[in-house]
């Protein structure tokens, strides 16, 4: 199998992260994204990666706390789960580095997009954390900001779920699967796998999206392939 891309973002929940308990992070499932990752950068693809924060706090269902707030405490958050990323992945030999968007300098880089560039063109692993920097935008948002700065050819959306669906299969089995979605019939349909900012950005900079479940063993390598699995948006 050879890749179609050669440079991309994988967005990775923070629910994904935490396996079957839904909160924290599992230790087989950190293992299993570091094993697959390790596979596709033996195949010449670079990667960068931004993590959601949802396995710690999620910030919108918070009613009383000012949404600025609970926002930032959210982008703390993804650096935890960053942080993780970066141990795991080194682990099993391959350097990251992680960039922050709000500095905490003693245990992260700045987010510094020619940084970032060339240490993705030198083979590391760059994972962006802390979200935009910005509370009100999400970290899907983040995604499509951070593949139209590095000139990402695509974003892999890996999730709990294993493609987008017409509404919550959990809720109703009746919900349709797509196999294939442009942007602005995300955006018509109001569809949740991202927010509409973060749809709007990839439409505009034509970036594609791939959504796929990360939990099935080999869906990674089979995205970055163009394997049709799960959804594709562009």
């Amino acid at each position: 199998m050879e890749p179609k891309y050669k440079r991309i973002v994988l967005k990775i929940s923070g629910e994904a992260l935490a396996g079957e308990s839904r909160t924290g992070i599992s230790d087989d499932m950190l293992s299993k994204v570091a094993r697959e990752v390790k596979e596709i950068k033996e195949m010449g693809v670079e990667i960068a990666i931004v993590v959601g924060g949802g396995n710690f706090w999620r910030g919108r269902t918070s009613k009383s706390m000012d949404r600025a707030t609970a926002d930032y405490m959210g982008m703390l958050a993804t650096v935890i789960n960053a942080l993780a990323l970066q141990d795991a992945f080194e682990n099993v030999g391959m350097k990251t580095k992680v960039q922050t968007a709000i500095e905490m300098r003693e245990v992260a880089e700045p987010y510094i997009r020619r940084r970032a560039i060339s240490e993705l063109n030198h083979g590391d692993i760059v994972i962006f954390g802390a979200g935009t920097g910005n509370p009100f935008f999400s970290t899907d948002t983040t995604a499509a900001l951070r593949a139209a700065e590095i000139d990402a050819e695509i974003i892999l959306l890996a999730k709990k779920v294993d493609a987008v669906y017409s509404d919550d299969p959990e809720d109703n089995p009746n919900a349709v699967k797509y196999d294939a979605l442009t942007h602005q019939e995300v955006l018509e349909r109001g569809l949740g796998v991202m927010d509409s900012t973060a749809a709007s950005l990839c439409r505009d900079n034509n970036i594609a999206i791939h959504v796929f479940a990360l939990a099935e063993d080999g869906n990674m390598k089979r995205a970055v392939c163009g394997e049709r699995i799960g959804t594709i948006i562009k």
